[in-house]
C-alpha cells in the first residue's frame, strides 16, 4: 500500500498466476505486515488496529522522542499517521497498489496523551481514486479521546 508494495509487491499482493489479487484478499494481517515493513513506521511504532470495508485506523503510543519543544506531539507525526490511515483506509476500496497523491491536515489543538489515534473513512471512491477523511485524536491515560486534527486526501489506484 506504498508506492514500494505498488514496485515490488507485498506478501500475498497477487495470485500464482502473478496478477493482483482482488481487493477482498486484503486483511487486518496483511495490513500489518505491509505497515510493519516501513522502516519509518517502525520507528514511531505505528500499529494498523483496524483495516476494512473503507476504513482504517493507525495507533501510535506517544513517547518523548516524538514531542516537539513545548511537549506535544509534534505535527509531522500527525501528519505522517493521517498520510498512511488515509492511504491504507483507500486500500481497502482500490486494493494494494495505491499512493497518496494529496492530501491537507488542519491541527485543531496540541496533541497531549498517551496514544495517537488516526480513524480514516472513505467519503468517495472510484475504481482509480478515493477520497478519504481522517480524524486525528490524542488519547490520554484514562481513554478519553480529544480531537487534535483533521485531515483529508486522495489517493490513486496504480498499475502493478
Amino acid at each position: 500500500m506504498t508506492e514500494h508494495d505498488q514496485e515490488h509487491g507485498a506478501a500475498g499482493d497477487f495470485d500464482s498466476t502473478g496478477a493482483p489479487d482482488p481487493v477482498g484478499a486484503l486483511d487486518l494481517p496483511l495490513a500489518r505486515k505491509t505497515l510493519d515493513a516501513q522502516p519509518f513506521s517502525r520507528l514511531v511504532r505505528a500499529e494498523v488496529t483496524a483495516f476494512g470495508d473503507g476504513a482504517a485506523t493507525l495507533e501510535i503510543p506517544v513517547r518523548d522522542e516524538l514531542r516537539q519543544q513545548n511537549g506535544f506531539v509534534h505535527g509531522g507525526v500527525l501528519a505522517y499517521a493521517a498520510d498512511n490511515s488515509i492511504t491504507f483506509a483507500a486500500g481497502t476500496v482500490l486494493g494494494a497498489a495505491v499512493l497518496t497523491s494529496g492530501f491537507t491536515i488542519q491541527y485543531v489543538r496540541p496533541a497531549a496523551g498517551a496514544r495517537l489515534v488516526a480513524r480514516a473513512t472513505v467519503a468517495e471512491a472510484t475504481r482509480r481514486q478515493a477520497v478519504v477523511r481522517c480524524d486525528l485524536f490524542a488519547v490520554a491515560d484514562d481513554g478519553t479521546e480529544s480531537l487534535c486534527a483533521l485531515a483529508q486526501g486522495t489517493v490513486r489506484a496504480t498499475s502493478a
